[in-house]
This record gives structure tokens, C-alpha cells and sequence, in this order.
């Protein structure tokens, strides 16, 4: 009995033990996941990707309710350089239409909150992959003015420190904005130089090996000229 009474015991116990972690595999499981970046003042992110072709890639980009979206896209190098680009906001809804261009761009200066979706379309193209550079911006100033009741509920009168604050801010991102434009044109500027380097330097071999060729032929040919046969044994004498 003792035995018995132990083994129930036991029993009981690892009974208790497997309701516990399914409960607590429940709880976590339904815990729901937050991005790391929410609770940022500002996000920047930079991507080159590469596009097989006929294909299409969308990419998605949590955006705070009161943030301002920003993305732009430019083909750095493939095909005939340009590609397909269109966003969608939290609602699916089509908010820049596919246009096929070599670089273009999107903001939303109040969004209502969610995921956007970014999708780059290289269907027309059925050979030529493409590079593309994609730039994220996601930008909270509302938090600015959170920043600003937090200290008149101390009774400091910071509001023109603040705003100063906003405004450098501001500057700073549309800086930012400005120098990735010039990056990514300086990058398709330089693949468009490589390859016509590559291109000239391969035709000029081509060119120099047919000239050469060429004069091999002909020299052959005018040397056969004034070969002369003598005999009936077809004896070849130069003059």
C-alpha cells in the first residue's frame, strides 16, 4: 500500500507538472508579438535586392497609426533599368499603382497604422534580372509632443526647445532622404560605366583579332600569287 499511496502520489504530481506547461505554452503562445522598432521615434532601413526575372517580391513594413511612410526604389543596374513598383496600405489597399520606371517613391505623412506592402514587379522582363535598392523610412513625430506634455507636466516651459527639436528632426530625415537619392544615382551611374567599359573593351579585342585574322589571310593569298610552277613536276620557284 505504501508503495501504491507513492506511486499515486507521483502520478499526481507529474499530472500537475504537464497541466502547468501546457498552460504556460498556452499563455506565451497567445502572448501577441510586437516589433522591436514600435516604440522608436524613427526607423531608416536600406535594402538592395535582387529580382529574378519574371518575377515579383513584396516586402512589408510595420508603420505606427500617426507615423509618417516613406519609400522610394531605384533600378541600379539590369536589363533595360527599370521595373515595376507599387505600395499597399494596412487595408490592402493600392495606394501607388504599378508604374514601370527606373526609380520612384511614396509617403504617407499621417498613416492610420499596420503593415504596408512593398512589391517590386519584374514580369516584363523575361531574361534580365534586376538590382534594386529600396529605402524605408518610418518617422514618429507625434512622439515629439508627447515629449512636450511629459514636460509641462513638470511645469518647464520647453515648447520652443521642442519644436526646435522637431524641425532638426525633420531636416534630418528629408537630409536623409536626399543623400540616398545620391547614393543610389551614384551606383547606377558607376554599373552604367562598368558596362560600357566591358563593352568597349570586348569589341576592341573582338576588332583586333578580325584585323588580324584579316592580314594573315591576305598575306597568304598575296604570297600564293607569285608562286610559279615550272616543269612537269610542278616545281614552285619565287620571283
Amino acid at each position: 500500500m505504501a508503495h501504491r499511496g507513492g506511486f499515486a502520489t507521483l502520478a499526481l504530481n507529474i499530472s500537475i507538472l504537464l497541466i502547468f506547461c501546457l498552460d504556460s505554452r498556452y499563455v506565451s503562445s497567445t502572448e501577441p508579438s510586437v516589433p522591436w522598432y514600435e516604440n522608436l521615434p524613427a526607423v531608416a532601413m536600406d535594402y538592395k535586392v535582387h529580382i529574378d526575372p519574371g518575377k515579383e517580391d513584396c516586402y512589408f513594413q510595420y508603420v505606427n497609426p500617426g507615423a509618417t511612410f516613406y519609400v522610394s526604389f531605384q533600378v541600379v543596374r539590369g536589363g533595360d533599368g527599370m521595373a515595376g513598383f507599387a505600395v499597399r496600405n494596412p487595408t490592402g489597399q493600392i495606394v501607388h499603382p504599378y508604374q514601370w520606371k527606373p526609380n520612384s517613391e511614396y509617403q504617407d505623412q499621417s498613416s492610420t497604422g499596420g503593415y504596408y506592402s512593398v512589391c517590386i514587379d519584374n514580369q516584363f522582363s523575361k531574361f534580365a534580372a534586376k538590382l534594386v535598392n529600396i529605402y524605408l523610412t518610418v518617422v514618429r513625430y507625434d512622439l515629439w509632443e508627447q515629449y512636450t506634455k511629459d514636460v509641462d507636466e513638470l511645469n518647464m516651459n520647453m515648447e520652443n526647445f521642442t519644436s526646435t527639436i522637431v524641425g532638426v528632426e525633420r531636416n534630418i530625415n528629408e537630409m536623409l532622404q536626399f543623400q540616398h537619392r545620391t547614393r543610389a544615382r551614384e551606383a547606377w551611374d558607376m554599373n552604367l560605366l562598368t558596362a560600357n567599359n566591358n563593352y568597349v573593351v570586348r569589341w576592341s579585342i573582338i576588332q583586333i583579332l578580325v584585323i588580324a585574322g584579316t592580314t594573315i589571310v591576305q598575306v597568304y593569298f598575296v604570297r600564293k600569287l607569285f608562286d610559279v610552277n615550272s616543269g612537269s613536276g610542278f616545281s614552285k620557284t619565287r620571283i
